[in-house]
């Protein structure tokens, strides 16, 4: 099974709309996939993977923002120094998905999941969709109630 169908059946599984959009360039980062999608930065999805002292976790983040890891940090109860960003390796081992196209659904492993408030400034969200190429739209509070995602302030303006 391809990540995309992988992601198609997660999205099915949890109710959501299955519709992925695919694109012949790449959408990989934030910038490409909002220009490739028509919308603003801030409703790209980014699903970046950290552990946290070891313990995997997945942050949701809109386009236009930045993680704050000492929020990210004290949210998940471990000092800064025992936060990172995943390796490549890691990121695919825990996700199922490669960097650039990391899908916030359908993971191999359970994991936290903490979802940036300041997506909930938009209705609607773009997310990748299992490859660099792919994604799908969803109603923002929808993805994050069908992922169990926990809303908290964790991010902050680029500068």
């Amino acid at each position: 099974m391809t990540p995309e169908e992988r992601v198609r059946q997660a999205l099915e599984a949890l109710g959501l709309p299955a519709a992925i959009v695919r694109f012949d360039g790449t959408t990989a980062t934030a910038q490409e996939a909002a220009e490739a999608v028509g919308c603003e930065l801030g409703q790209i999805v980014k699903t970046l993977f950290f552990l946290a002292d070891g313990r995997p976790t997945v942050a949701l983040v809109a386009g236009d923002r930045q993680v704050d890891t000492a929020a990210l940090a004290g949210l998940l109860g471990v000092g800064r120094k025992k936060l990172r960003m995943g390796t490549p390796a890691e990121v695919l081992d825990h996700t199922g998905f490669e960097v650039g196209g990391v899908a916030p659904v359908g993971h191999p492993r359970g994991h936290d999941v903490v979802v940036d408030e300041s997506l909930a400034r938009f209705e609607r969200v773009w997310a990748a969709a299992g490859a660099h190429n792919a994604v799908f739209e969803a109603i923002t509070r929808d993805l994050v109630a069908a992922i169990n995602g926990q809303w908290a302030a964790i991010t902050k303006e680029p500068a």
